[in-house]
């Protein structure tokens, strides 16, 4: 992933950030500004994002169930990084109708001639002010997942507790444990990630027993920060991250669960299992130097499923 110090870009090793014990440490959002006071205006704002990130993912979710899809323009990276980063075609599925920019940093720079940090998606922009609001999907996700007008509420006031308590326990042992697992340097850093992952994959498969959803019977923020990771769990993290005790269809509730919400068309329309494969699997010195992409494994989404019975448990 490349960086910019001081308004210069430079190519990184794809491998994470480590210290001395070899561990992955994820570094903060650089941008973190919130939307605009007053009503949202359709067409104001324009999103930065990649198919393959699952960062993206969870802000492409909300816009596709908050029904913004015609209210917020996007830029979809292609599918494979270069040593230039996230980059676009001139035109095309993966262009810029914005700045028509062929490389993210090169948008980066307008945050500041001087900008030092990450450069990563998901990204918005604020076509009247002509200034970023934010690169940390967290806050989008809430800021979109709350607007007024548009689609259902995914952070309602009675749920938000439980949100944030699921929220946090997932994005650390499972989102980011994955890579944990996946970018780890030592065979001990491996281990740590690895067994956060199965741990927290055990309790949400418990959890799921009774419940259809996170939080019971209404969808929420926590169901769409979830499902990224097990939409590329089968066909990159077991693989490509070494995640190999248990694939997501060993877990009859998680799977069904996964299946329950990618039949929801907004939902499904947004999995591309062949872009993760083709970025997961990208050529990396550290984990894959020749670049090969697996042809499997097959995973039929579309698999009969029934959870709409389910009700929550009442503890």
């Amino acid at each position: 992933m490349g960086v910019m110090i001081a308004g210069v870009y430079h190519l990184e090793d794809p491998a994470p950030d480590t210290k001395l014990d070899g561990a992955y440490r994820r570094q903060v959002s650089t941008v973190r500004n919130a939307l605009p006071d007053g009503p949202f205006e359709a067409g104001r704002f324009h999103l930065y994002a990649a198919w393959n990130c699952p960062w993206a993912h969870r802000v492409l979710l909300t816009r596709a169930v908050k029904g913004l899809e015609d209210a917020i323009t996007v830029a979809y990276a292609r599918p494979r990084r270069t040593p230039d980063g996230w980059v676009y075609d001139l035109e095309g599925e993966y262009s810029d109708p914005l700045f028509n920019v062929t490389a993210l940093h090169q948008v980066y720079e307008r945050v500041d001639p001087a900008y030092t940090g990450r450069i990563t998606v998901p990204f918005l922009w604020d076509r009247v002010e002509n200034c970023a609001v934010s690169n940390e999907s967290a806050d989008l996700v809430r800021m979109l997942g709350t607007l007024e007008g548009y689609g259902p509420n995914l952070a309602p006031p009675d749920k938000v507790e439980q949100i944030d308590d699921w929220n946090a326990k997932i994005y650390p042992r499972l989102n980011n444990g994955v890579y944990r697992a996946g970018f780890a340097r030592t065979q001990e850093a491996y281990e740590a990630g690895f067994q956060d992952v199965f741990t927290m994959l055990d309790e949400i498969e418990s959890h799921l027993e009774t419940n259809r959803y996170l939080c019971g019977d209404v969808l929420t923020e926590a169901d769409l920060r979830l499902f990224p990771t097990l939409a590329r769990f089968d066909v990159a993290y077991h693989y490509a991250f070494r995640c190999n005790l248990r694939r997501l269809v060993d877990y009859p509730n998680l799977w069904g669960y996964a299946r329950d919400l990618y039949a929801r068309p907004e939902i499904g329309r947004t999995v591309k299992p062949d872009i993760y494969k083709a970025g997961y699997f990208s050529p990396s010195e550290l984990r894959n130097p020749l670049g090969i992409v697996p042809l499997g494994p097959e995973v039929d989404w579309t698999a009969p499923q029934d959870r709409r019975s389910l009700s929550p448990a009442t503890s």
